[in-house]
C-alpha cells in the first residue's frame, strides 16, 4: 500500500495524517505539542509525529510514497522579528547605477511594534573591477553586522551575471545569499529587492530547520523526497526551501483551503479555517483559490500567495464584558489566557457559578470568567455559545457539554436580563459582525455573487463560527470533511506548483512559449513527475507581464480524489441554479470529455427598463459538478482537435473590435478534457494559435474540444 504523509506545524500543536495513496482516505492522525524550545526546534516535533503516525498505524518506511510538511516558521519569524540583518550589494554604473542605489535602499522594515528587519547597503561599480569590489562590499557589510545578503542589479532578469557573481562569493564564504533574479523575473528593482531582502532575512533560520528535518526523514529510512508547503497551495522540495524560504510564508492557511478543495466540490465560496484564537478567511472563485502579491511590513512584494484575511475570532475566543454584561467577543482566547473552556468541563464541576471580570494580559479589556464554589474556574467562549445555541452537531470536533455551558453562562444571562440562549446568540452576533465584514469585503473585491457563494468551514473550531455566520448572512454552508485536520490533509495531498513571471513588452509567440517551457521545467526541477505537469499561461497586456503557472504531481496518480461523475441532468440542474431566475433557454452548447459548456438567454435592463440588451452567459462545468468558468456574455463552438483552428480563427475575426487604440481581440478559451486553456490577453491571432498548438499537441484528432470567446470589455 502506498501512503502519503502530511505534517502541519502549528503554533501550538504539530499534526500528522497518513492518507491511503490509492483511495485518498485517512488512515489515521496523531498530534504532539510543537517543539519551539527543543534543541532541534520544530524539527523535533516533526520527527516525533512522523514516528508516532508510522508506529501507531503500522506503516513501513518503504510504503511512504510522499511526505510533506507545512510550517508557520517563516511567518512567525516575521511576526516576531526573529530575522537576520541583511546586507544589500547593489551593482551598476553611471546614471543607472545611481538610480539603482536609490531603488535598493530598503532601510529598516517594521515587521511588528518595535521589531525591525534591518538592512545595510554597499555599492559595486560594474565599470571597475567587479570581483574585488564584491569582496570589499562583503567585508564592509559583515563589519556592519549583516549575516545574510542580497545581490541586486537593474535588469538582472535579462542578464544575471553580476548578481550570480555575488552569490558565488557568498557561497565561498558560506554566507546565505539571495539574487533578485532568483526571486522574480519581473522588472521593478525596488520591489524585487524588497522581496529578496525578506527572503534573505529568514534564510539562516529556515536553512537550519530544513536541514535538520531532511536529515531526520532520511534517518527514518524514508526514500521519498521531503516536500514543503508553499504559500500558493503547492509544494516544493526541501532544497528549494533552502533557496527561497519566503515561499513558505502563509503556507498554513494555504494548506487548509487546498485540503478543503480536495473534498468539497466548490465553484464559488469562502473558506473559513477556524482555530482556537483566530479565523483565516480565503476566497475560491471558479473552483480555484484566489492569489495576490503579499505585503510584508506594509510593503508590496513579488511573492504570490493566497489572499488570506485573518479575524481575531476563534472557538476559544473569550467574551468581553462591561458592568457584568456582554459587549464583544475576542480577541483574547482561552488558550492565551490559560483558562479552561466552560463547554469542555464536566457539568458536575460547575457548582454555584459566579461571574467575575478578568484581564488576562496588561492592557486587555475585561473578559467573562466563572468561578465556582469548589474552586473550578472556566471562561465563557465562542465554543460554549455555539453549543448552547445549537449550531454544533453531535459528534462534531467542537461538540461539548451543553449542560455545563448553560450552567456557566447563567450568571451572565441573569445580569443581561435575558435567557442563556439569548445571551449566547448575542455573543455569536458580535462575532458574525466582525467575520461578516471581512467576508463581505472579500466578495466585493473579487466580484462574487453572494447568492451562489458557499461558506465552507475547516479547522477544529469550524462549527463554532461558520453555521451561525452563514445563517446571519443568508449563505449555504458546509463543514469540510475531516475539518479538524484539513490543513494536514492539504499538505499530504498537495501538488507541486511553480510560477514564472516575465516583463515583456509586446511579447512574441516565441516569448510566450519560452515562459511556458520555463515554468514546466522548473516544476519538474522542484519535484513534479514529467508527464503530470499542466501549464496555464496568462498575458497581462496592461502590465506587460507574461505569467505561466505549472502544476504537477510528485508521482503518476491512478485516480483523483472524489471522481464521481454526475449525470447530464444533474449538471444541468446545478447550472440552472447558478444562472438564477433571470435566465431562460438553458442548454448545453458544447462538450469535451470532462467538461460541459452551458449557455442561456438573459436580458439586461437599463434606464428603468427602457433599454434592453440580450446576453448569452456561459458556464463551464466539469463532470463532478464544479463550475470552472463563468462569463456574462459569450459565444461557444463545438470543435475537435482537428478543427479547433478554424473555430478560433472564426471567433477572433467575428468578435475583434477596432478603435483608436487598435484592435481589441476577444478573450479565447479552449477546453480539452478537463483543461481550460485561457488565451485571454493575447494581442494577436498568431499568438493565440501558436500557444494553443503547443497546449493541444499529442491529442487524437477526434478528441472533442470546446472553443469559447468573450468580448474583452464584457469579460
Amino acid at each position: 500500500m502506498k501512503v502519503r504523509i502530511g505534517i502541519d506545524v502549528g503554533g501550538t500543536f504539530t499534526d500528522a495524517v497518513a492518507i491511503d495513496g490509492d483511495t485518498f482516505e485517512v488512515i489515521g492522525t496523531v498530534k504532539t505539542p510543537t517543539t519551539h524550545t527543543a534543541e532541534a526546534g520544530v524539527a523535533a516535533g516533526i520527527v516525533k509525529v512522523l514516528h508516532d503516525v508510522m508506529e501507531q498505524h503500522n506503516i513501513k518506511a518503504e510504503d511512504v510514497s510522499f511526505i510533506a510538511h507545512g510550517t508557520t516558521q517563516a511567518t512567525n519569524a516575521l511576526l516576531e522579528g526573529d530575522v537576520a540583518p541583511v546586507g544589500i550589494i547593489t551593482l551598476g554604473s553611471g546614471l543607472q547605477g545611481a538610480k539603482s542605489k536609490s531603488d535598493t535602499t530598503v532601510g529598516n522594515i517594521e515587521l511588528a511594534a518595535g521589531k525591525f528587519l534591518r538592512t545595510q547597503n554597499a555599492f559595486v561599480d560594474t565599470a571597475a573591477d567587479v570581483e574585488k569590489s564584491i569582496e570589499a562590499a562583503l567585508d564592509t557589510l559583515q563589519k556592519e553586522g549583516a549575516t545574510s545578503f542580497v545581490a541586486a542589479e537593474a535588469f538582472s532578469v535579462d542578464d544575471p551575471t553580476n548578481e550570480n557573481a555575488v552569490i558565488a562569493h557568498c557561497s565561498s564564504r558560506q554566507l546565505p545569499a539571495t539574487a533578485t533574479n532568483d526571486i522574480s523575473k519581473l522588472y521593478g528593482l525596488a520591489i524585487r529587492t524588497r522581496t529578496a531582502v525578506v527572503n534573505a532575512s529568514i534564510m539562516p533560520k529556515m536553512l537550519e530547520a530544513a536541514n535538520m528535518t531532511d536529515t531526520s526523514i532520511r534517518e527514518a529510512g524514508i526514500e521519498s523526497p521531503l516536500m514543503v508547503m508553499r504559500c500558493d497551495g503547492g509544494v516544493m522540495t526541501v532544497d528549494e526551501v533552502r533557496h527561497r524560504p519566503i515561499l513558505t510564508i502563509l503556507s498554513g492557511p494555504s494548506a487548509g483551503v487546498a485540503g478543503a478543495l480536495m473534498y468539497e466540490k466548490l465553484t464559488d465560496g469562502l473558506f473559513f479555517e477556524v482555530g482556537g484564537t483566530s479565523t483565516d478567511i480565503s476566497c475560491v472563485k471558479d473552483g480555484k483559490v484566489v492569489v495576490k502579491y503579499a505585503e510584508v511590513g506594509g510593503h508590496k512584494t513579488y511573492l504570490s500567495s493566497l489572499d488570506v484575511r485573518t479575524v481575531g475570532i476563534g472557538g476559544g475566543s473569550m467574551v468581553q464584558i462591561c458592568d457584568g454584561k456582554a459587549v464583544d467577543v475576542g480577541p483574547r482566547s482561552a488558550h492565551i489566557a490559560n483558562l479552561a473552556y466552560e463547554v469542555y468541563t464536566d457539568a458536575e464541576k460547575i457548582i454555584n457559578p459566579c461571574l467575575v471580570a478578568v484581564r488576562p494580559m496588561d492592557g486587555d479589556p475585561e473578559y467573562a470568567v466563572v468561578e465556582c464554589s469548589n474552586g473550578t474556574t472556566v471562561c465563557l467562549t465562542m465554543a460554549g455559545a455555539a453549543n448552547i445555541a445549537g449550531f454544533v452537531a453531535a459528534g462534531d470536533y467542537a461538540c461539548g457539554n451543553v449542560e455545563a455551558a448553560r450552567k456557566a453562562w447563567a450568571p451572565l444571562a441573569a445580569n443581561m436580563g435575558v435567557s442563556v440562549e439569548e445571551a449566547a446568540n448575542q455573543v455569536l452576533a458580535f462575532a458574525a459582525k466582525k467575520n461578516g465584514a471581512v467576508a463581505d469585503q472579500l466578495m466585493k473585491d473579487y466580484n462574487m455573487n453572494p447568492r451562489t457563494t458557499v461558506f465552507v468551514g475547516g479547522g477544529g473550531g469550524a462549527s463554532t463560527v461558520v453555521p451561525h455566520l452563514a445563517k446571519t448572512k443568508g449563505h449555504e454552508f458546509r463543514i469540510a470533511k475531516n475539518a479538524p485536520v484539513i490543513s494536514t490533509i492539504g499538505v499530504a495531498l498537495a501538488l507541486v506548483r511553480e510560477m514564472v513571471e516575465r516583463s515583456v513588452t509586446n511579447p512574441t509567440d516565441e516569448d510566450i512559449v519560452s515562459v511556458r517551457r520555463e515554468a514546466e521545467a522548473r516544476a519538474i526541477k522542484i519535484g513534479a513527475a514529467p508527464g503530470t505537469v499542466e501549464v496555464t499561461v496568462e498575458v497581462d497586456s496592461q502590465r506587460h507581464v507574461v505569467r505561466a503557472i505549472a502544476v504537477g504531481a510528485t508521482e503518476l496518480r491512478s485516480k483523483d480524489v472524489n471522481t464521481k461523475r454526475l449525470e447530464e441532468d444533474e449538471l444541468l440542474a446545478i447550472v440552472r441554479d447558478n444562472f438564477g431566475d433571470g435566465a431562460s433557454n438553458v442548454s448545453a452548447a458544447a462538450k469535451s470529455s470532462e467538461m460541459r459548456a452551458f449557455v442561456a438567454d438573459t436580458v439586461e435592463k437599463k434606464l428603468f427598463g427602457l433599454m434592453k440588451k440580450k446576453r448569452t452567459p456561459l458556464r463551464l462545468i466539469d463532470t463532478e459538478g464544479v463550475i470552472r468558468l463563468q462569463r456574462a456574455n459569450a459565444q461557444v463552438l463545438q470543435k475537435s482537435i482537428s478543427t479547433w483552428r478554424e473555430g478560433v480563427t472564426y471567433l477572433v475575426e467575428e468578435l475583434t473590435v477596432y478603435n483608436d487604440g487598435g484592435a481589441n481581440l476577444p478573450n479565447i478559451y479552449i477546453v480539452v478534457g478537463k483543461r481550460i486553456i485561457d488565451l485571454s490577453g493575447m494581442t494577436s491571432l498568431e499568438q493565440i494559435l501558436s500557444l494553443a498548438a503547443v497546449e493541444l499537441g499529442g491529442y487524437a484528432g477526434d478528441e472533442p474540444v470546446i472553443v469559447a470567446a468573450t468580448l474583452r470589455l464584457e469579460n
